[in-house]
């Protein structure tokens, strides 16, 4: 049975530390393929000075360029609306009955997941993948879990933490400071090249 990796989110911008975990899910889970798959809309973030959806597909494309066995899922970008996880596993279930889902997710995400929608069907949709070592972190991410009731299939990655993240390197352009070394040179570029995430709010088309 294939197995497959899914890393969701915003990706407002995405950076090296999303490749970082996703690389991470697809060696020590030893999956066939990793996808990052973007939102269109979260339902648990407000829009921070976003600059599309489409653009951030791009950007997400751009990152994982070259990158083996990992690619980019553009399916809530094509659904539209407010994206939640459940809807896009049983969309990805329905389309690939006999691939193995596992969904990776950073700690605070996962000590969330009662408040997702229908969480349930989400943890017996796909294995849960959580990229925290150990420590508190890691006990609110089980007791999460552990709250729904659900013989889930949960796997701790063994990634070292990563400073990024893309608040970061939203302030970082703001305020005119390099960011290529946080998003890799093709996404710096792209940012650049669109004006995106600037001071004046004034986007090149």
């Amino acid at each position: 049975m294939a197995s497959v990796g899914i890393l969701g989110g915003t990706f407002n911008p995405p950076h090296l530390g999303h490749l970082a975990l996703a690389r991470s899910a697809r060696d020590e889970l030893q999956l066939d393929r990793m996808a990052l798959m973007p939102a269109h809309s979260a339902p648990h973030k407000p829009d921070e000075l976003d600059p599309g959806p489409e653009r951030r597909l791009a950007m997400c494309r751009l990152l994982v360029a070259g990158e083996d066995a990992t690619s980019v899922c553009a399916l809530e970008i094509e659904r539209g609306g407010v994206s939640y996880t459940v809807d896009s596993l049983w969309a990805l279930h329905a389309a690939h009955p006999a691939v193995q889902l596992t969904l990776v997710v950073g700690a605070d995400v996962a000590a969330t997941i009662g408040s997702w929608r229908d969480p349930r069907a989400v943890l017996e949709l796909a294995g849960l993948a959580v990229a925290v070592r150990a420590g508190a972190a890691r006990r609110r991410a089980l007791a999460a879990v552990h709250e729904l009731e659900v013989d889930a299939d949960v796997r701790f990655l063994q990634m070292p933490p990563i400073d990024v993240s893309s608040s970061m390197v939203r302030r970082r352009v703001v305020w005119g400071e390099p960011i290529e070394h946080l998003v890799g040179p093709a996404v710096a570029g792209y940012i650049a090249e669109h004006g995106l995430y600037r001071a004046d709010g004034e986007e090149r088309s």
